[in-house]
């Protein structure tokens, strides 16, 4: 009984962090492929320099999670990708507490990706 309750807690707090933070827009990499040629957006990648490299999206910029993301614009859309969808989600969240209000994470990432 202790063990469920365990796992139950664990699953629901993986699920939890999972969740985007409220003001936080998501879509899946097909509706990226719709709005990549959007001038009023800006798109940064947030993986390490390596792993921007070996594969990347030319319209996003490399800005690993970590980095200053204060001097992104504030008055643009700012989509944010990264290899799974999970460092893209702390760097919304990250955004979110600066004061940005709009905010795309891509779900999936770039594993998700096909272009």
């Amino acid at each position: 009984m202790e063990i469920a309750v365990i796992i139950v807690l664990v699953v629901a707090f993986i699920a939890w962090r999972m969740m985007p933070a409220k003001g936080i827009q998501s879509i899946s990499t097909e509706q990226l492929k719709t709005i990549l040629n959007d001038r009023d957006k800006v798109f940064i990648d947030v993986r390490t320099s390596g792993e921007y490299k070996g594969r990347n999206i030319r319209q996003f910029k490399n800005i690993p999670l970590g980095s200053d993301f204060s001097k992104l614009p504030k008055d643009k859309e700012i989509v944010v990708i990264c290899q799974s969808g999970m460092r893209s989600s702390q760097a919304c969240k990250q955004l979110k507490k600066l004061g940005y209000q709009k905010i795309t994470n891509v779900r999936g990432g770039m594993s998700a990706w096909r272009g």
